[in-house]
């Protein structure tokens, strides 16, 4: 079994037509058998992605490996040395994707991949199976993966001014935008105020570093 990992989870405040969009690794390499005791080698989506790319297809982008449950699209796929890196969109005008995307953002989605395996494509190594070739059908998002590193590691949101979310605002001001957990709850809860009021009068630079940081948080709310 994969040991867990717990990388943090980014949130990316973005422009309204990037709403939903989402990073994540599909599936990773090597490491220690998954949960049904199969390893992926490096390479192993090459032929795949190849064919979906000839073919002018796409992997489809399910809710829990159901294929009438479709929830957005993949945009792009990338093998890097880690795994299968995704990227996805979701259609947040299906209720599905919509309750997917509020998951995702408080990091209780993973990933899972649904293939294939062709003839000579698999053999066994140390009593694991290697997956050496697959042909990918479909990505899922799942509560419990079998791959426990098959995780979402970015998701893109919208902070409405119109519709005010305090929950999103400290997330952009925590996770996006460096502020610290500890400042983002001050400035929450007290504004410019409540943020430096503990900080030394004559701690120019600190507070110099306070105020940048405040400006991108308004950059990136206003999608610059």
């Amino acid at each position: 079994m994969r040991p867990f990992q717990t990388a943090p989870l980014h949130l990316k405040f973005a422009a309204s037509e990037d709403l939903g969009s989402f990073t994540g690794y599909a599936s990773t390499f090597g490491g220690e058998p998954d949960h049904h005791g199969d390893l992926i080698a490096p390479g192993a989506f090459t032929k795949s992605l190849a064919k979906h790319a000839a073919a002018g297809t796409r992997p489809a982008l399910l809710w829990q490996h159901d294929q009438t449950n479709p929830v957005g699209v993949w945009t792009s796929f990338e093998q890097d040395a880690q795994g299968l890196l995704a990227n996805g969109r979701l259609t947040l005008d299906v209720p599905q994707a919509k309750a997917a995307h509020a998951l995702a953002k408080d990091g209780a989605l993973a990933l899972s991949i649904g293939y294939t395996i062709p003839p000579g494509g698999a053999e066994l190594v140390n009593g694991a199976r290697l997956l050496k070739e697959i042909d990918l059908v479909e990505v899922s998002l799942v509560g419990i993966a079998a791959n426990p590193s098959a995780r979402i590691v970015s998701v893109k949101s919208v902070f409405d001014p119109a519709n005010p979310n305090p929950r999103d605002f400290e997330r952009a001001a925590r996770d996006a935008l460096g502020l610290s957990a500890r400042e983002a709850k001050r400035l929450m809860a007290g504004g410019w105020n409540g943020l430096v009021r503990e900080e030394q009068a004559d701690d120019s630079a600190e507070l110099a570093q306070i105020a940048a940081k405040l400006q991108r948080i308004t950059q990136s709310l206003q999608g610059r």
